[in-house]
């Protein structure tokens, strides 16, 4: 027996999908059909929210309420550092294993700290600096011309973080 649904209930639902496209129906269809939308409809409104985020996976989220779904986009810090490094876009299927080399200033590292602050587990933002900058070093970036895995800056002091 299926679980009853209010429908003036607030739901939430969190997909990981490649921006700018409309991914397939039949994985978005078991999540979305129980609440009373349209996975088309849904999927075309992820397409026009992510739009500015070409290229890249990204999770979304859907709130739906009365039959309604409002998306709002959460992008994890990889696609953040990705986008501040300003290259330009590339065709998933076409091209596997991207490697980004480019080169980030501090500032672009902090702002996108604050952006990832809230679901950061560090207790202050020097110690999300230093998550956002791990990241970096996954994604293949340089952070002020040096390699982002030298954070000893940051631990001595000669690097100023924000308090916050």
């Amino acid at each position: 027996m299926l679980p009853t649904f209010n429908p003036n209930e607030i739901k939430g639902v969190y997909l990981r999908c490649t921006s700018d496209e409309v991914g397939a129906m039949s994985a978005l269809a078991p999540k979305i059909s129980p609440l009373g939308l349209s996975p088309k409809t849904a999927g075309d409104d992820i397409a026009k929210a992510t739009g500015g985020w070409k290229g890249l996976r990204i999770t979304v989220k859907l709130t739906i309420q009365n039959k309604q779904a409002q998306t709002e986009v959460a992008p994890s810090a990889s696609a953040l550092i990705i986008k501040a490094l300003k290259e330009t876009r590339r065709d998933r299927k076409k091209q596997r294993n991207i490697k980004d080399n480019g080169n980030s200033t501090f500032h672009e590292i902090v702002s996108i700290a604050r952006q990832m602050r809230h679901p950061s587990l560090a207790r202050e933002l020097s110690g999300t600096i230093k998550e956002i900058q791990g990241t970096a070093q996954s994604v293949g970036c340089n952070v002020l011309g040096h390699h982002p895995h030298d954070i000893d800056d940051i631990h001595s002091g000669a690097v100023e973080c924000p308090a916050s």
